[in-house]
C-alpha cells in the first residue's frame, strides 16, 4: 500500500510539475507567436479589410482580402492586378478612413492585433485595380464607351459593376510616367480613382514603391471564399503588346519599368491561406521547441567540456 500510494503521489507531483511548466511556457508561446506575426505581417502576407463600395462587385463591404508582400519582389506588377498601396503624399485627400489612435496601453495591443487581422481599419490604404503600367498610353472612351491602353480597348463586362459604364468621366489620353502605375475601382461611377486625382501629386497615378502587395485571395465571409485572377481582357492586351513587340511596332508596346515594385477604397489593415497572427501562433509551439532543443544542446555540450576540464 505505501508503495503504491508513492508512487500514485509521484504522478500527481509529475502532473503537476507539467502543469506548472504549461503556464510557465504560456507567455513565451504568446511573445513568439506576436513577434512571428509582425514579422509575416510586414514582410509576406496581410488582411485587409474592405469599408466601402468603390470596388464591386470583385469585393463587397465587409469583405476581408490576403496581401502578398512578396510577390512584386520576384515579378512586376502586371495590368489587372488588385492592389493594396499606400496613399500618402497622393491620394490622401480621397476617400480616407480616420483611426484614432488609442492612448491606453491595452487598447492599442488590442487595435493592432485586430490590424493583423484585417477587422480594423488602418486608415491610409487603398485598393484597386491596375489598369496601365509605367509607359502606358490611357484614355477614355473608344467609340464604345470602352477605356483604351495603348489603343487596345478593354472589354471589362466581366467585372465592372453592373450597369455600369467604363469610365463616368472622359479623360487622357494620359502616359503613364515611369515608376508608377495607373489605377481604378471597378464600380466606376463612385470610384474616386486616377481619373479623379490627376490635380494632385502624380497626375493621378501612384508609385510603385507606394504599392504594398497584390490582393489575391477573398478569406471572408466564408461564402464569398474565392481567389482574385487577372480578368482574360488584360491578358489579351499583353498579348497584343507581345505581337507588337515582336513586329517591330514599339507604338503598341509598353516601357519595362526600370526598378521591379522594390484614393479609391480605403482599406484596412499570393500565397499564404492565413492571416499573420494565425501564422505565427501556428509557428510559436515549433520555434519555441526548437529553441529549447538548441539550448539543451549547448548544454550538454557545455557539461561534457566542463567535466573533460576536471578530469585533466
Amino acid at each position: 500500500m505505501e508503495s503504491a500510494g508513492t508512487t500514485m503521489n509521484a504522478k500527481n507531483e509529475g502532473s503537476g510539475e507539467k502543469q506548472g511548466s504549461f503556464w510557465k511556457e504560456l507567455p513565451i508561446l504568446i511573445v513568439i507567436a506576436l513577434v512571428l506575426a509582425f514579422v509575416i505581417k510586414t514582410w509576406v502576407v496581410q488582411a485587409f479589410y474592405i469599408p466601402s463600395k468603390s470596388m464591386e462587385p470583385t469585393l463587397l463591404v465587409g469583405d476581408r482580402v490576403l496581401v502578398n508582400k512578396l510577390v512584386y519582389q520576384v515579378r512586376d506588377i502586371e495590368r489587372g492586378d488588385v492592389v493594396v498601396f499606400n496613399g500618402s503624399g497622393s491620394w490622401d485627400e480621397g476617400d480616407t478612413v480616420v483611426v484614432e489612435e488609442p492612448t491606453n496601453p491595452v487598447s492599442k495591443l488590442f487595435t493592432w492585433v485586430g490590424q493583423q487581422l484585417g477587422v480594423q481599419p488602418t486608415g491610409k490604404d487603398y485598393i484597386k485595380r491596375v489598369i496601365a503600367l509605367p509607359g502606358d498610353t490611357v484614355a477614355c472612351c473608344d467609340a464604345d464607351n470602352r477605356v483604351t491602353v495603348n489603343g487596345v480597348p478593354l472589354d471589362e463586362e466581366d467585372y465592372l459593376f453592373p450597369g455600369s459604364t467604363a469610365t463616368e468621366s472622359e479623360f487622357g489620353p494620359v502616359t503613364v510616367p515611369e515608376g508608377r502605375v495607373w489605377l481604378m475601382g471597378d464600380h466606376r461611377s463612385i470610384s474616386y480613382d486616377s481619373r479623379l486625382h490627376q490635380n494632385d501629386p502624380g497626375e493621378g497615378s501612384v508609385a510603385v514603391d507606394s504599392v504594398v502587395g497584390r490582393a489575391f485571395v477573398v478569406i471572408w465571409p466564408l461564402d464569398r471564399m474565392g481567389t482574385l485572377p487577372v480578368p482574360d481582357t488584360f491578358e489579351e492586351l499583353d498579348e497584343a503588346d507581345e505581337a507588337g513587340a515582336d513586329g517591330g511596332d514599339a507604338a503598341g508596346a509598353r516601357e519595362v519599368a526600370s526598378d521591379p515594385a522594390a484614393a479609391g477604397a480605403p482599406v484596412a489593415a499570393a500565397a499564404l491561406p492565413f492571416a499573420p497572427l494565425a501564422l505565427g501562433a501556428a509557428a510559436a509551439v515549433p520555434v519555441h521547441l526548437a529553441g529549447r532543443r538548441v539550448q539543451r544542446a549547448i548544454r550538454r555540450r557545455f557539461r561534457g567540456s566542463h567535466a573533460q576540464d576536471s578530469g585533466d
